[in-house]
């Protein structure tokens, strides 16, 4: 995600990249196109002095992540509100849904944002816009709702993160064991609060949040690109984090999700290539949205990847003219009112 936030705030119109902090020694002083495989130099180098990089900006895309050093990433967050700067970021999946995250963590981050006169905005593409923004829009189009559902649909044969895939997600760990995405509780930490906002935008308040689990083993081992996949360990699990409103299914949050194609050929796959995002309404009409975003030269990922940043790093306009405070997807226009010139500049030749 830092590699794709330089990427995009180097190219996005009224943007201007000034500064890329690494806690890594051995990365500061290196220009930042060098991360993020642009072909010319940005003239911004990367640094470790964090006070020198944030005198010099109004914005921080902060891309470091929060899943296994929460407290760091609110601490980083809090320094950066209260030095005047407006933070975008996906790395706090409880704030993504400010009403669902730890009272002492909304307080603290407001006080910050107040003492900075800066706002903040958490969000990504799942949890992020394709259980927000996208889930409300396709319930606009329906009546007589019966249910709406999430879905994140990936293989992740081609995706080489290895500690997300194998650590997190627990594939080609053994079925006796139970990933830490998959722990009970988990999966409402990081999915809940998009169940509560779709909920809040569809004038619903839900009232209960349940997930159910199941898990598949490879049935043989495979190849991939983080190296082979034993038979026998875990293959597919598909999650679902259900939103209920006086015990009847509203708003359901589904990951199906493989280390290779061949496991569990009876779940649904994507459409096609490795992974789609998917809104089904269940209403008049039954809608279904099917998203997915390709980057040349890139896995689908980093397609998904990059439209959580664009979104983030588009919102800061819209940020600058509120108050300080925090703020949610369901909060940010889909329609922001940029000057002509800048959003001329969008539309390549």
């Amino acid at each position: 995600m830092g590699a794709t936030a330089i990427r995009s705030s180097a190219a996005f119109p009224g943007l201007q990249l000034t500064g890329v902090i690494t806690s890594s020694p051995d990365k500061s002083g290196k220009d930042a196109a060098t991360f993020a495989g642009l072909d010319q130099p940005t003239g911004v180098t990367a640094t470790t002095d964090v006070d020198a990089a944030l005198a010099d900006c109004d914005a921080v895309a902060y891309m470091a992540s929060g899943d296994i050093r929460p407290d760091d990433a609110v601490n980083d967050i809090e320094r950066c509100l209260r030095a005047g700067a407006h933070v975008v970021t996906p790395s706090l999946y409880s704030l993504y849904d400010p009403r669902s995250a730890p009272p002492e963590w909304v307080d603290r981050l407001t006080r910050a944002a107040e003492a900075g006169g800066s706002t903040l905005l958490v969000s990504g593409v799942d949890p992020g816009w394709g259980n927000d923004a996208l889930a409300v829009i396709a319930a606009g189009l329906c009546t007589r709702i019966q249910s709406i559902h999430c879905q994140e649909i990936f293989d992740y044969s081609t995706y080489n993160q290895p500690y997300a895939v194998k650590v997190s997600c627990g594939f080609g760990g053994p079925m006796g064991e139970v990933p830490m995405m998959l722990l009970p509780s988990v999966p409402t930490m990081v999915w809940g609060g998009n169940v509560r906002l779709i909920g809040r935008g569809l004038g619903m308040e839900i009232d209960e949040i349940t997930e159910e689990v199941e898990r598949r083993p490879l049935e043989d081992s495979v190849d991939t690109v983080m190296g082979r996949f034993e038979k026998g360990t875990q293959g597919a699990f598909w999650l679902k984090v259900i939103g209920k409103v006086n015990g009847r299914e509203r708003v359901v949050v589904d990951h199906i999700t493989r280390i290779h194609e061949s496991c569990a050929p009876d779940w649904p796959y994507p459409d096609q290539g490795v992974g789609d995002h998917r809104v089904i309404v269940h209403g008049d009409p039954e809608l279904t949205i099917t998203s997915r975003a390709d980057l040349p030269g890139g896995t689908r990922a980093d397609g998904g990847n990059t439209t959580a940043a664009n979104r983030l790093l588009g919102a800061l306009d819209w940020l600058l003219t509120q108050k300080p405070g925090i703020y949610d997807g369901l909060d940010v226009p889909l329609q922001r009112c940029r000057p002509p010139e800048v959003e001329a500049q969008r539309w390549a030749d």
